[in-house]
């Protein structure tokens, strides 16, 4: 954590009354696969580190915003 506040949770379902608060100098490990999600309250800055590749996979792909349509007024 740089800055801000940074929560995650463990599992499949966004719970906000679930999971930890990280702040400033804080960190989160997550093995491979491991299903997490991430939020945050205010202006955040991270850090990620890991091996590549690097990739997010979705558990409810309709929540990707990859896959959203941008519409062009």
């Amino acid at each position: 954590m740089l800055s801000g506040a940074f929560h995650v949770g463990m599992g499949d379902k966004f719970d906000t009354k679930k999971g930890e608060t990280l702040r400033v100098g804080g960190f989160f490990r997550a093995e491979k696969d491991m299903q997490h999600y991430a939020w945050t309250t205010e202006p955040t800055v991270i850090q990620i580190h890991g091996r590549g590749p690097f990739t997010i996979n979705y558990v409810n792909p309709a929540d990707d915003p990859r896959n959203k349509t941008s519409e062009k007024k």
